[in-house]
């Protein structure tokens, strides 16, 4: 008996190996090109045909030896097959597309095996299809049309998996969740894709604190990305578009929102609205998504926060901060020094510089302070010299990338030497002399003449000149 059983088992595995039938699971989306092909040997006298559902059914194409090969052209494949070499490749696929192909393949006319290929609905879904605004809800799902229980899972646009549930996935956006999101089923260790499509709309990340100095150019920078068309965000339900300001350090008298410096409203033409002046001036073309601010010059009161904001009709703002730092170099005794001074100069924003930026210092041509390789933020010099006079520069850098840079002029003026101070104090007594010599001429001129009258007029009672009666 137990030589029966072993014998059929053998019976059984070899006809499996000449009249085998295998089984492919294939998914798709409605719309996709599918291709069926068989990995197995292609005899050398072959007959191929693929049916639908069974052997027995419809037969869907046919290849003989002699060159020979028809597809089915009736509803409801109209134009959808073809053959590619043994393969059969279906065009836009439909709903009653999906079900079971068997290729048969025969040897001079001999079956020698079939492959059964199931083509599986797969489905994704995303909700809403419309623009979403960043902090908004999206759900996304994915199912098959089987029984069968594959493994699901979802990719995010950066290709890492994310958790759901039995391919649900609810969560709220961020700019990251833009783009293609991917479904992945696994079947025996074989993975079937299908793609969707999501677009998010935020305001795009800005490297912060900007810089910029009294020599530097000053721009703040805030953009929606290019994606995203002025039309949709219209469409959307956009209701204005604003810039604020809070100085730093911050005033009391300032709102926790700050000073609003523009505003702008949907409505044509879309002009910016001044409602503090700062000699800021936004650029011009909104509808291309840049909604910057920019002036030739930094000043010292433009350090501080400025936030750009889109508000929306459904609650829903999009915010960027901008922090500006302005670049000054401090000189510890001012601008104007005589030679012998010890003086300091700092390079500063007033707060600690970030760790990926670098300063450079640049002293004037005829200066002879060494500066070191590590270009401190603070430099000493114990004797100002005459040569130190002139601009200094101080650039901030990161990597080769030019941030801002800041210029002091330092006058340095001669120091007095002691032939300087007897000549100037002789040159005061010699005027306090003159001054005294002249103060008394000019007394004893005054006493000279009241002398001189004293003598003419000697009489009591004087009497005019002429003749008198006597």
């Amino acid at each position: 008996m137990t030589n029966l059983i072993q014998f059929a088992l053998i019976v059984i595995a070899v006809l499996k190996s000449t009249m085998g039938a295998d089984e492919v699971i294939v998914y798709a989306q409605v719309g996709e090109t599918v291709t069926l092909k068989t990995q197995r040997e292609i005899p050398p006298k072959p007959y191929v045909t693929w049916h639908f559902e069974t052997l027995s059914g419809t037969t869907l194409a046919w290849i003989n030896p002699f060159g020979g090969r028809s597809t089915f052209k009736e509803r409801p494949w109209n134009n959808s097959l073809s053959l590619n070499g043994y393969a059969l490749t279906i065009s836009n696929v439909q709903e009653q597309h999906f079900g079971t192909f068997v290729c048969q393949v025969s040897d001079s006319n001999v079956p020698k095996y079939h492959i059964t290929f199931i083509l599986i609905k797969l489905q994704v879904s995303v909700n809403p299809t419309s623009l979403l605004l960043s902090e908004e809800p999206l759900s996304l799902a994915c199912s098959v049309g089987t029984q069968r229980k594959p493994d699901i899972h979802w990719l995010n646009p950066q290709g890492q998996k994310v958790k759901s549930d039995k391919g649900a996935l609810t969560k709220i956006v961020t700019s990251q969740d833009n783009g293609q999101w991917t479904c992945v089923v696994t079947h025996d260790r074989k993975e079937h894709k299908a793609k969707v499509s999501v677009k998010v709309l935020d305001l795009s990340p800005v490297p912060s604190p900007q810089y910029t100095s009294a020599s530097s150019s000053l721009r703040i920078p805030c953009s929606f990305p290019s994606h995203v068309t002025w039309e949709e965000i219209k469409k959307k339900g956009i209701r204005k578009i604003q810039w604020n300001f809070s100085p730093t350090p911050s005033s009391s008298l300032i709102s926790k929102d700050g000073e609003m410096l523009f505003s702008l409203s949907p409505e044509n033409p879309l002009t910016w609205q001044t409602e503090q002046e700062k000699g800021l001036k936004p650029v011009q073309d909104v509808t291309k998504g840049d909604l910057s601010l920019a002036r030739n010059r930094g000043k010292e009161d433009d350090r501080g926060n400025y936030t750009c904001s889109m508000k929306f009709n459904n609650g829903v703002t999009l915010r960027r901060t901008v922090n500006v730092e302005v670049l000054q170099i401090i000189s510890s005794r001012g601008t104007k020094l005589t030679p012998g001074q010890r003086v300091n100069l700092s390079c500063t924003t007033g707060n600690p510089l970030q760790t990926d930026v670098q300063l450079k210092w640049f002293p004037p041509e005829k200066s002879s302070v060494s500066i070191p390789d590590d270009h401190p933020a603070h430099l000493t010099i114990p004797e100002v010299g005459t040569g130190d006079g002139g601009k200094w520069k101080c650039e901030l850098r990161r990597s080769d990338v030019l941030l801002a840079s800041a210029v002091v002029t330092l006058t340095i003026e001669p120091k007095m030497t002691v032939w300087m101070l007897v000549i100037i104090c002789s040159s005061a007594v010699i005027m306090l002399l003159l001054l005294i010599v002249a103060f008394i001429l000019c007394r004893h001129r005054k006493r000279k003449t009241r002398h001189i009258r004293h003598r003419l007029c000697q009489c009591k009672n004087p009497k005019p000149k002429g003749f008198y009666r006597t």
